[in-house]
């Protein structure tokens, strides 16, 4: 990994890490484990959705947490088969930092040490008898047009878009339309009227939500027929 393909990471109170790359935290200080259970996976209507065989995707892999709340409750719901996630991500965290970061989440901290213990070691597919992970690295507006899949659900967790606009552009947002299956759902913490429009645009039907803590609004929507 070059050091262009890094993460640049710094640490507030040793716990937070945050992107010196885009000046902003990888997740909510307040307690980034409720703000992903409501922002994603409430926001697509989980688990009351999960189906055998169930497919996430994910714009901003980040430190994996949303990854692993919605592994821990695909387990809780007792749904057979495996969940299918694929990410996005430019600046992968290496498995140390990631470990670092999920510290702050003890419960998905220890559920994470399977997949960790070989992030570094594979050529970004992960499995695990409930899960099949992929990892593809680089820039989303060219690997999200290539890729041949098609998503149930969709976590949109760039950088802010006034910090990230690369990833809230509107032919990217075109392009998690093309790759979501019929009835699939996006959620996202960002309630920016841009960003909104070309969801809409792309062809979901939009609503703006209640967000988390001190965040008035997120957007969530869903594929229109």
């Amino acid at each position: 990994m070059t050091t262009d393909q890094r993460a640049n990471i710094e640490w507030r109170d040793g716990i937070v890490p945050v992107s010196t790359r885009f000046d902003d935290p990888y997740f909510s200080v307040a307690d980034g484990l409720a703000e992903t259970r409501h922002v994603f996976l409430a926001g697509n209507g989980l688990p009351t959705r999960f189906k055998p065989e169930f497919r996430i995707a994910e714009l901003g892999v980040g430190t994996g947490l949303n990854l692993m709340a919605a592994l821990a409750l695909w387990r809780e719901s007792g749904v057979t088969g495996r969940l299918h996630y694929t990410g996005f991500e430019a600046y992968p965290m290496s498995a140390n930092e990631m470990a670092q970061a999920l510290c702050a989440f003890p419960k998905i901290a220890d559920m994470a040490a399977p997949l960790l213990a070989v992030w570094d070691k594979t050529d970004g597919v992960i499995h695990l008898p409930d899960l099949r992970a992929r990892i593809i690295t680089g820039d989303a507006r060219h690997t999200l047009p290539q890729w041949q899949g098609k998503a149930d659900a969709w976590f949109l967790d760039g950088f802010a878009p006034a910090k990230n606009p690369e990833l809230w552009e509107d032919e990217l947002m075109a392009q998690v339309a093309h790759h979501t299956a019929p009835g699939g759902s996006f959620a996202t913490y960002t309630a920016a009227g841009f960003v909104r429009r070309a969801l809409h645009a792309a062809g979901f039907e939009v609503e703006r939500k209640t967000g988390f803590g001190t965040k008035r609004h997120m957007t969530t929507g869903r594929l229109r027929e």
